[in-house]
This record gives structure tokens, sequence and C-alpha cells, in this order.
């Protein structure tokens, strides 16, 4: 005990970075995986087609690949981010592509006529997005949007190729000094609660949306 008590502060800084990664990924790429999935459902073709190339490249490469370019591949052309925005950048980027997709699947379940009932009330694109289309969405992508969440906090770990000091960096620093395993059976603890945390958060949420039949 007195050795886990000597390693957890170290463990607890690498959650809070794992923690910060994890909400401002979500705060950044929930909205802007609503705006692109609209784009996505447009009859605009050529918006649709950029956007499209821009969710295959996002969806088609991995992601450790992604944070690799933006942070060592993107100065050779001028544009320098410092490690912690590099990662905030990257993993936007490629969480918007998975939410866009997402977000579409649910706007094409929509019936269309849902669109003209709404036309004939004089309610503006905006107001049937928000107020009619949205709520429906919400509850049939919840499911997915869940495993997407869970998913975001285990892709963070992946900050360490860049050189950010995530929980499980801070693992692995402890196992190769102390010669020992402990650490990152801690580590897998930590994750473990973290997704429980998220698990039960979900299912209240989706309970409170299960009103839309």
């Amino acid at each position: 005990m007195d050795y886990i008590w000597q390693i957890m502060p170290s463990l607890l800084s690498g959650v809070k970075m794992t923690l910060s990664i994890f909400l401002l990924t979500l705060i950044g790429s929930i909205p802007l995986g609503i705006i692109v999935g609209l784009g996505r459902s447009s009859r605009f073709k050529p918006l649709r087609d950029i956007l499209g190339i821009y969710v295959w490249i996002m969806r088609g490469t991995p992601l450790l690949l992604q944070l690799i370019v933006v942070f060592y591949g993107l100065p050779v052309v001028g544009i320098v981010f410092q490690r912690y925005n590099a990662a905030l950048f990257a993993f936007i980027l490629n969480y918007t592509a998975y939410f866009a997709e997402i977000f579409r699947g649910g706007l094409q379940s929509i019936d269309r006529g849902q669109y003209e009932s709404a036309r004939v009330l004089r309610l503006s694109y905006g107001q049937t997005i928000r107020k009619i289309v949205l709520p429906q969405v919400t509850k049939i992508v919840l499911p997915s949007i869940g495993n997407e969440v869970i998913n975001l906090v285990k892709d963070s770990s992946l900050v360490y190729v860049i050189g950010l000091g995530d929980l499980l960096r801070a693992g692995n620093v402890a196992t190769a000094r102390d010669v020992t395993l402990v650490p990152l059976a801690l580590v897998a603890i930590i994750y473990l609660l973290l997704t429980a945390v998220l698990t039960f958060a979900q299912r209240r949420i989706e309970n409170h949306f299960s009103y839309f039949k």
C-alpha cells in the first residue's frame, strides 16, 4: 500500500491530463459533428463532396498517424502547435468526423414529411432543426455517441506519442523505473472506473430522452 500511495500523485496528474483532453475534445467535436452532419445531409453537392472527403480521410487513417502529422508534419509547412494544442486539434478533427457520420445517420432517419410540415407551420430551417429534428435525432444517436465517448477515454492514451504526460504514460514511467506491473494494474483500474462512470451517465441520459418514442 505504501508503494501505491507513493505513485498515486503521478497517476492522478496523468488522469488530469486524460480528462482535460477528453472533455475539451467533446466540447469541440460534438457541435462541429452536428454542423458537419448537417452539411453532409444538405442538397448542395459541392459541400457534401468536400465534407465527404474530410470524413473519409479522418476515418480512414489512424488517429495516431494524425497526431504525428499535426505535431511533427505541419511545422514543415510553417504551422506549429504546442504539444497540448496539437493533441486537441488532432482529436477534435478526428472525432468530429465520427460524430458527423453518427448525426448524419440520425438525420437521414427523420421522415422528410416533418420538414414539410414545419414549412407549412412557417418555421425557419433553424427552428425546424432545433425544435423538431435534433430532439428526435438525439435519442436515435445516443447509443452510438456513448460508444464513441468511451472510445475517446481510451484513445486519449495516444497523446504519449507527442510527449504529453497522460495516465498511461505515467503508469509506463513508474513501471520502467520500479520494474513492477503494479502501476499498470492501477492504470487499468482507473480506466475501468472512468468507463463505468461514463456508462452510468450514458444510461441516465438515454432514460431522460426515452419520452421520444
